[in-house]
């Protein structure tokens, strides 16, 4: 199986995820992201797009970071909001509003005949400020029941990860397919 993406702590954690159930190699590639409201939508044209690219099955993800206070922005914007205002810029949007928000993940498969998406999601609520590590949004993003950001968590990340949650729906589909 190829994981297509540009962002190798992506993959990585892609890798750790399917470890003992699928084999992961990694093509690094530009892929095709138009512009949606859904999601889902994304994810299957970048699994589309990816596919076209390395010629073989892939799997793609896109993910989003919903906050309930700003009517579930970014979302699937989530990656251009990260890159312009960086989690500074969140934290500042979010003074004196609510800090509920999730976190979704979309895994797309394609192998240039079937294409499926699953789906994981995480509930939390944003910090009031940014935790030391992690990357993207994980050092303000407060998953529910961990008290902690995901970037505090380190290595307990995947115990809450909607990409976990995403992925293990994709390798239980995987691995029982004829």
């Amino acid at each position: 199986m190829t994981f297509a993406s540009t962002n190798q702590k992506k993959f990585d954690e892609v890798k750790s995820i399917l470890a003992l159930r699928i084999a992961v190699d990694f093509a690094q590639a530009e892929l095709v992201e138009v512009q949606s409201d859904s999601l889902e939508e994304i994810a299957r044209e970048k699994a589309k797009s990816a596919y076209a690219r390395v010629g073989k099955p892939v799997i793609v993800e896109d993910d989003g970071l919903y906050i309930d206070s700003l009517k579930g922005f970014p979302g699937q914007y989530s990656s251009f909001v990260f890159k312009t205002l960086g989690n500074a810029g969140i934290l500042k949007l979010l003074e004196g509003l609510g800090r509920q928000a999730s976190f979704r993940s979309i895994i797309a498969y394609y192998d240039g005949k079937d294409l499926h998406t699953f789906e994981g999601t995480v509930n939390g609520a944003i910090a009031t400020r940014a935790a030391q590590g992690g990357w993207g949004y994980d050092p303000i993003f407060i998953p529910e029941g961990a008290g902690v950001t995901f970037a505090e968590l380190a290595n307990n990340k995947n115990d809450y990860s909607h990409r976990k949650r995403a992925l293990d729906k994709f390798a239980e589909w995987f691995t029982r397919r004829d």
